[in-house]
């Protein structure tokens, strides 16, 4: 078949690749001018199967209240422009059943590990060579930290993920290059996760694809999406002043984040899909008396400012926050400070802030969590889309699984709770 994809994020390339591989005629559109420009670029780069989580849960609405006025809150929203958001708020609160939260993490773990071995499978099979590091510590400063976290380690028991609680001092055995003056009470260590260049990886998949026939049209923005036996697409070259195209497939996959509703709506079907943006800070570290003298092995988590510092190379990166109803223009000062306080407490004077490259991008956010997988109940378009903070850790396992749906076989993995049928109920 020829099949368009819209989006090459990590999200689209992956697709690309995986419906390439299968020998369909495949062509990516992207508005920008090269694959992992935009949420994809500098994200933590975290792959935590464990950790992949539905940001509705339990708790989660008195937690986000009570950082509200706080200096240093992991959420934040972006003034009055936040108040569109209410009604995506609402079906976020609704979420927060412990019934409805239980579903959606098992949903977003069992494809997570799926995503997990897709990505081992592919590296090795394809011989890529991207910055990766194993090992995730989650750092709890103190006793409130310690308490919050075993829940966590309860639901990590039940999923089976092997983790270790250590105290202070085996922390630092795992993570020599840790403050020795910041508090640190105890310590998840998860040994079998770990962080790898998400950028990098969309790089090289995008190479592997193109061997096997994938089309990228850069700079190309799709105006409007037309369903039917077979989906038309007009589109738009941005690099050139000409009439946008009429282009026909067989069928169209939406990668495109949260940019897709708009493109879904004359269809009239609306995804309650908005932009959650983070932030990360990226610098070179510091020559140190050995290689991870002056920096983290692996990856660190921040369980109280939920900040992660991930060691990618000789870089260092730091990203979290969560803001909500913000402008992808504006920089929040507030948030950047955040992510420099905590790399400051745990590895003071590592990296070379003057060279610092700061970053904001878009996750693209459903109200639940799960991302939405399958037919999108219009003929011949698909979706792979609403990953949120996620799709470095779920892209490999939704593109095979969509790309599986797209052959008409049945996917390696039980995708009855991440349908668009669920936002219906």
């Amino acid at each position: 078949m020829r099949v368009a994809v819209i989006g090459a994020g990590i999200v689209g390339v992956t697709s690309a690749f995986e419906l390439a591989g299968d020998g369909h005629e495949v062509t990516v559109f992207e508005r920008h001018a090269a694959v992992a420009s935009g949420t994809s670029f500098a994200n933590a780069g975290v792959l935590a199967p464990g950790y992949v989580t539905p940001w509705a849960a339990p708790g989660m609405p008195l937690k986000v209240l009570r950082h509200l006025w706080g200096r240093h809150a992991p959420v934040r929203f972006g003034g009055l422009n936040a108040l569109r958001q209410l009604p995506w708020m609402l079906q976020w609160w609704r979420a927060c059943r412990p019934k409805v939260y239980q579903s959606n993490r098992a949903q977003m773990f069992q494809l997570a590990r799926y995503s997990s071995q897709r990505l081992a499978e592919l590296t090795a099979s394809l011989q890529l060579e991207f910055e990766q590091a194993r090992g995730l510590t989650v750092l709890l400063r103190g006793a409130r930290e310690v308490a919050m976290a075993h829940g966590s380690m309860q639901m990590l028991r039940e999923l089976g993920v092997p983790f270790d609680l250590l105290d202070a001092a085996q922390c630092r055995l795992i993570e020599p290059g840790l403050n020795a003056d910041t508090e640190l009470q105890a310590g998840i260590s998860l040994p079998q996760d770990g962080v790898g260049n998400c950028r990098q990886f969309a790089h090289q998949l995008k190479a592997q694809a193109q061997q096997r026939g994938a089309v990228f049209r850069f700079q190309h923005q799709v105006l409007d999406l037309r369903p039917d036996q077979r989906p038309r697409l007009r589109v738009r070259d941005l690099g050139a002043s000409g009439t946008p195209e009429d282009v026909e497939f067989d069928a169209v996959l939406l990668c495109a984040g949260h940019e897709a509703p708009a493109l879904l709506k004359p269809m009239g079907l609306a995804l309650p899909i908005v932009p959650v943006y983070g932030y990360s800070i990226t610098a070179p570290l510091r020559e140190g008396d050995g290689p991870f003298a002056n920096g983290p092995r692996g990856a660190v988590m921040d369980e109280k400012y939920k900040v992660a510092i991930s060691r990618l190379g000789q870089r260092v990166r730091v990203a979290g926050s969560a803001e909500i109803g913000g402008r992808a223009e504006h920089m929040n000062g507030a948030a950047l400070a955040t992510l420099y306080k905590v790399l400051d407490d745990w590895y003071p004077g590592a990296a070379r802030l003057a060279q610092a490259v700061r970053w904001k991008g878009a996750r693209p956010m459903l109200p639940d969590g799960p991302p939405v997988l399958g037919a999108s109940g219009a003929p011949g378009v698909w979706l792979n889309l609403g990953h949120g903070s996620s799709g470095w850790a779920l892209s490999c396992g939704s593109a095979r699984a969509v790309a599986d749906l797209i052959a008409g076989r049945e996917p390696g993995l039980d995708l009855s709770g991440l349908t668009p049928a669920r936002l219906r109920r």
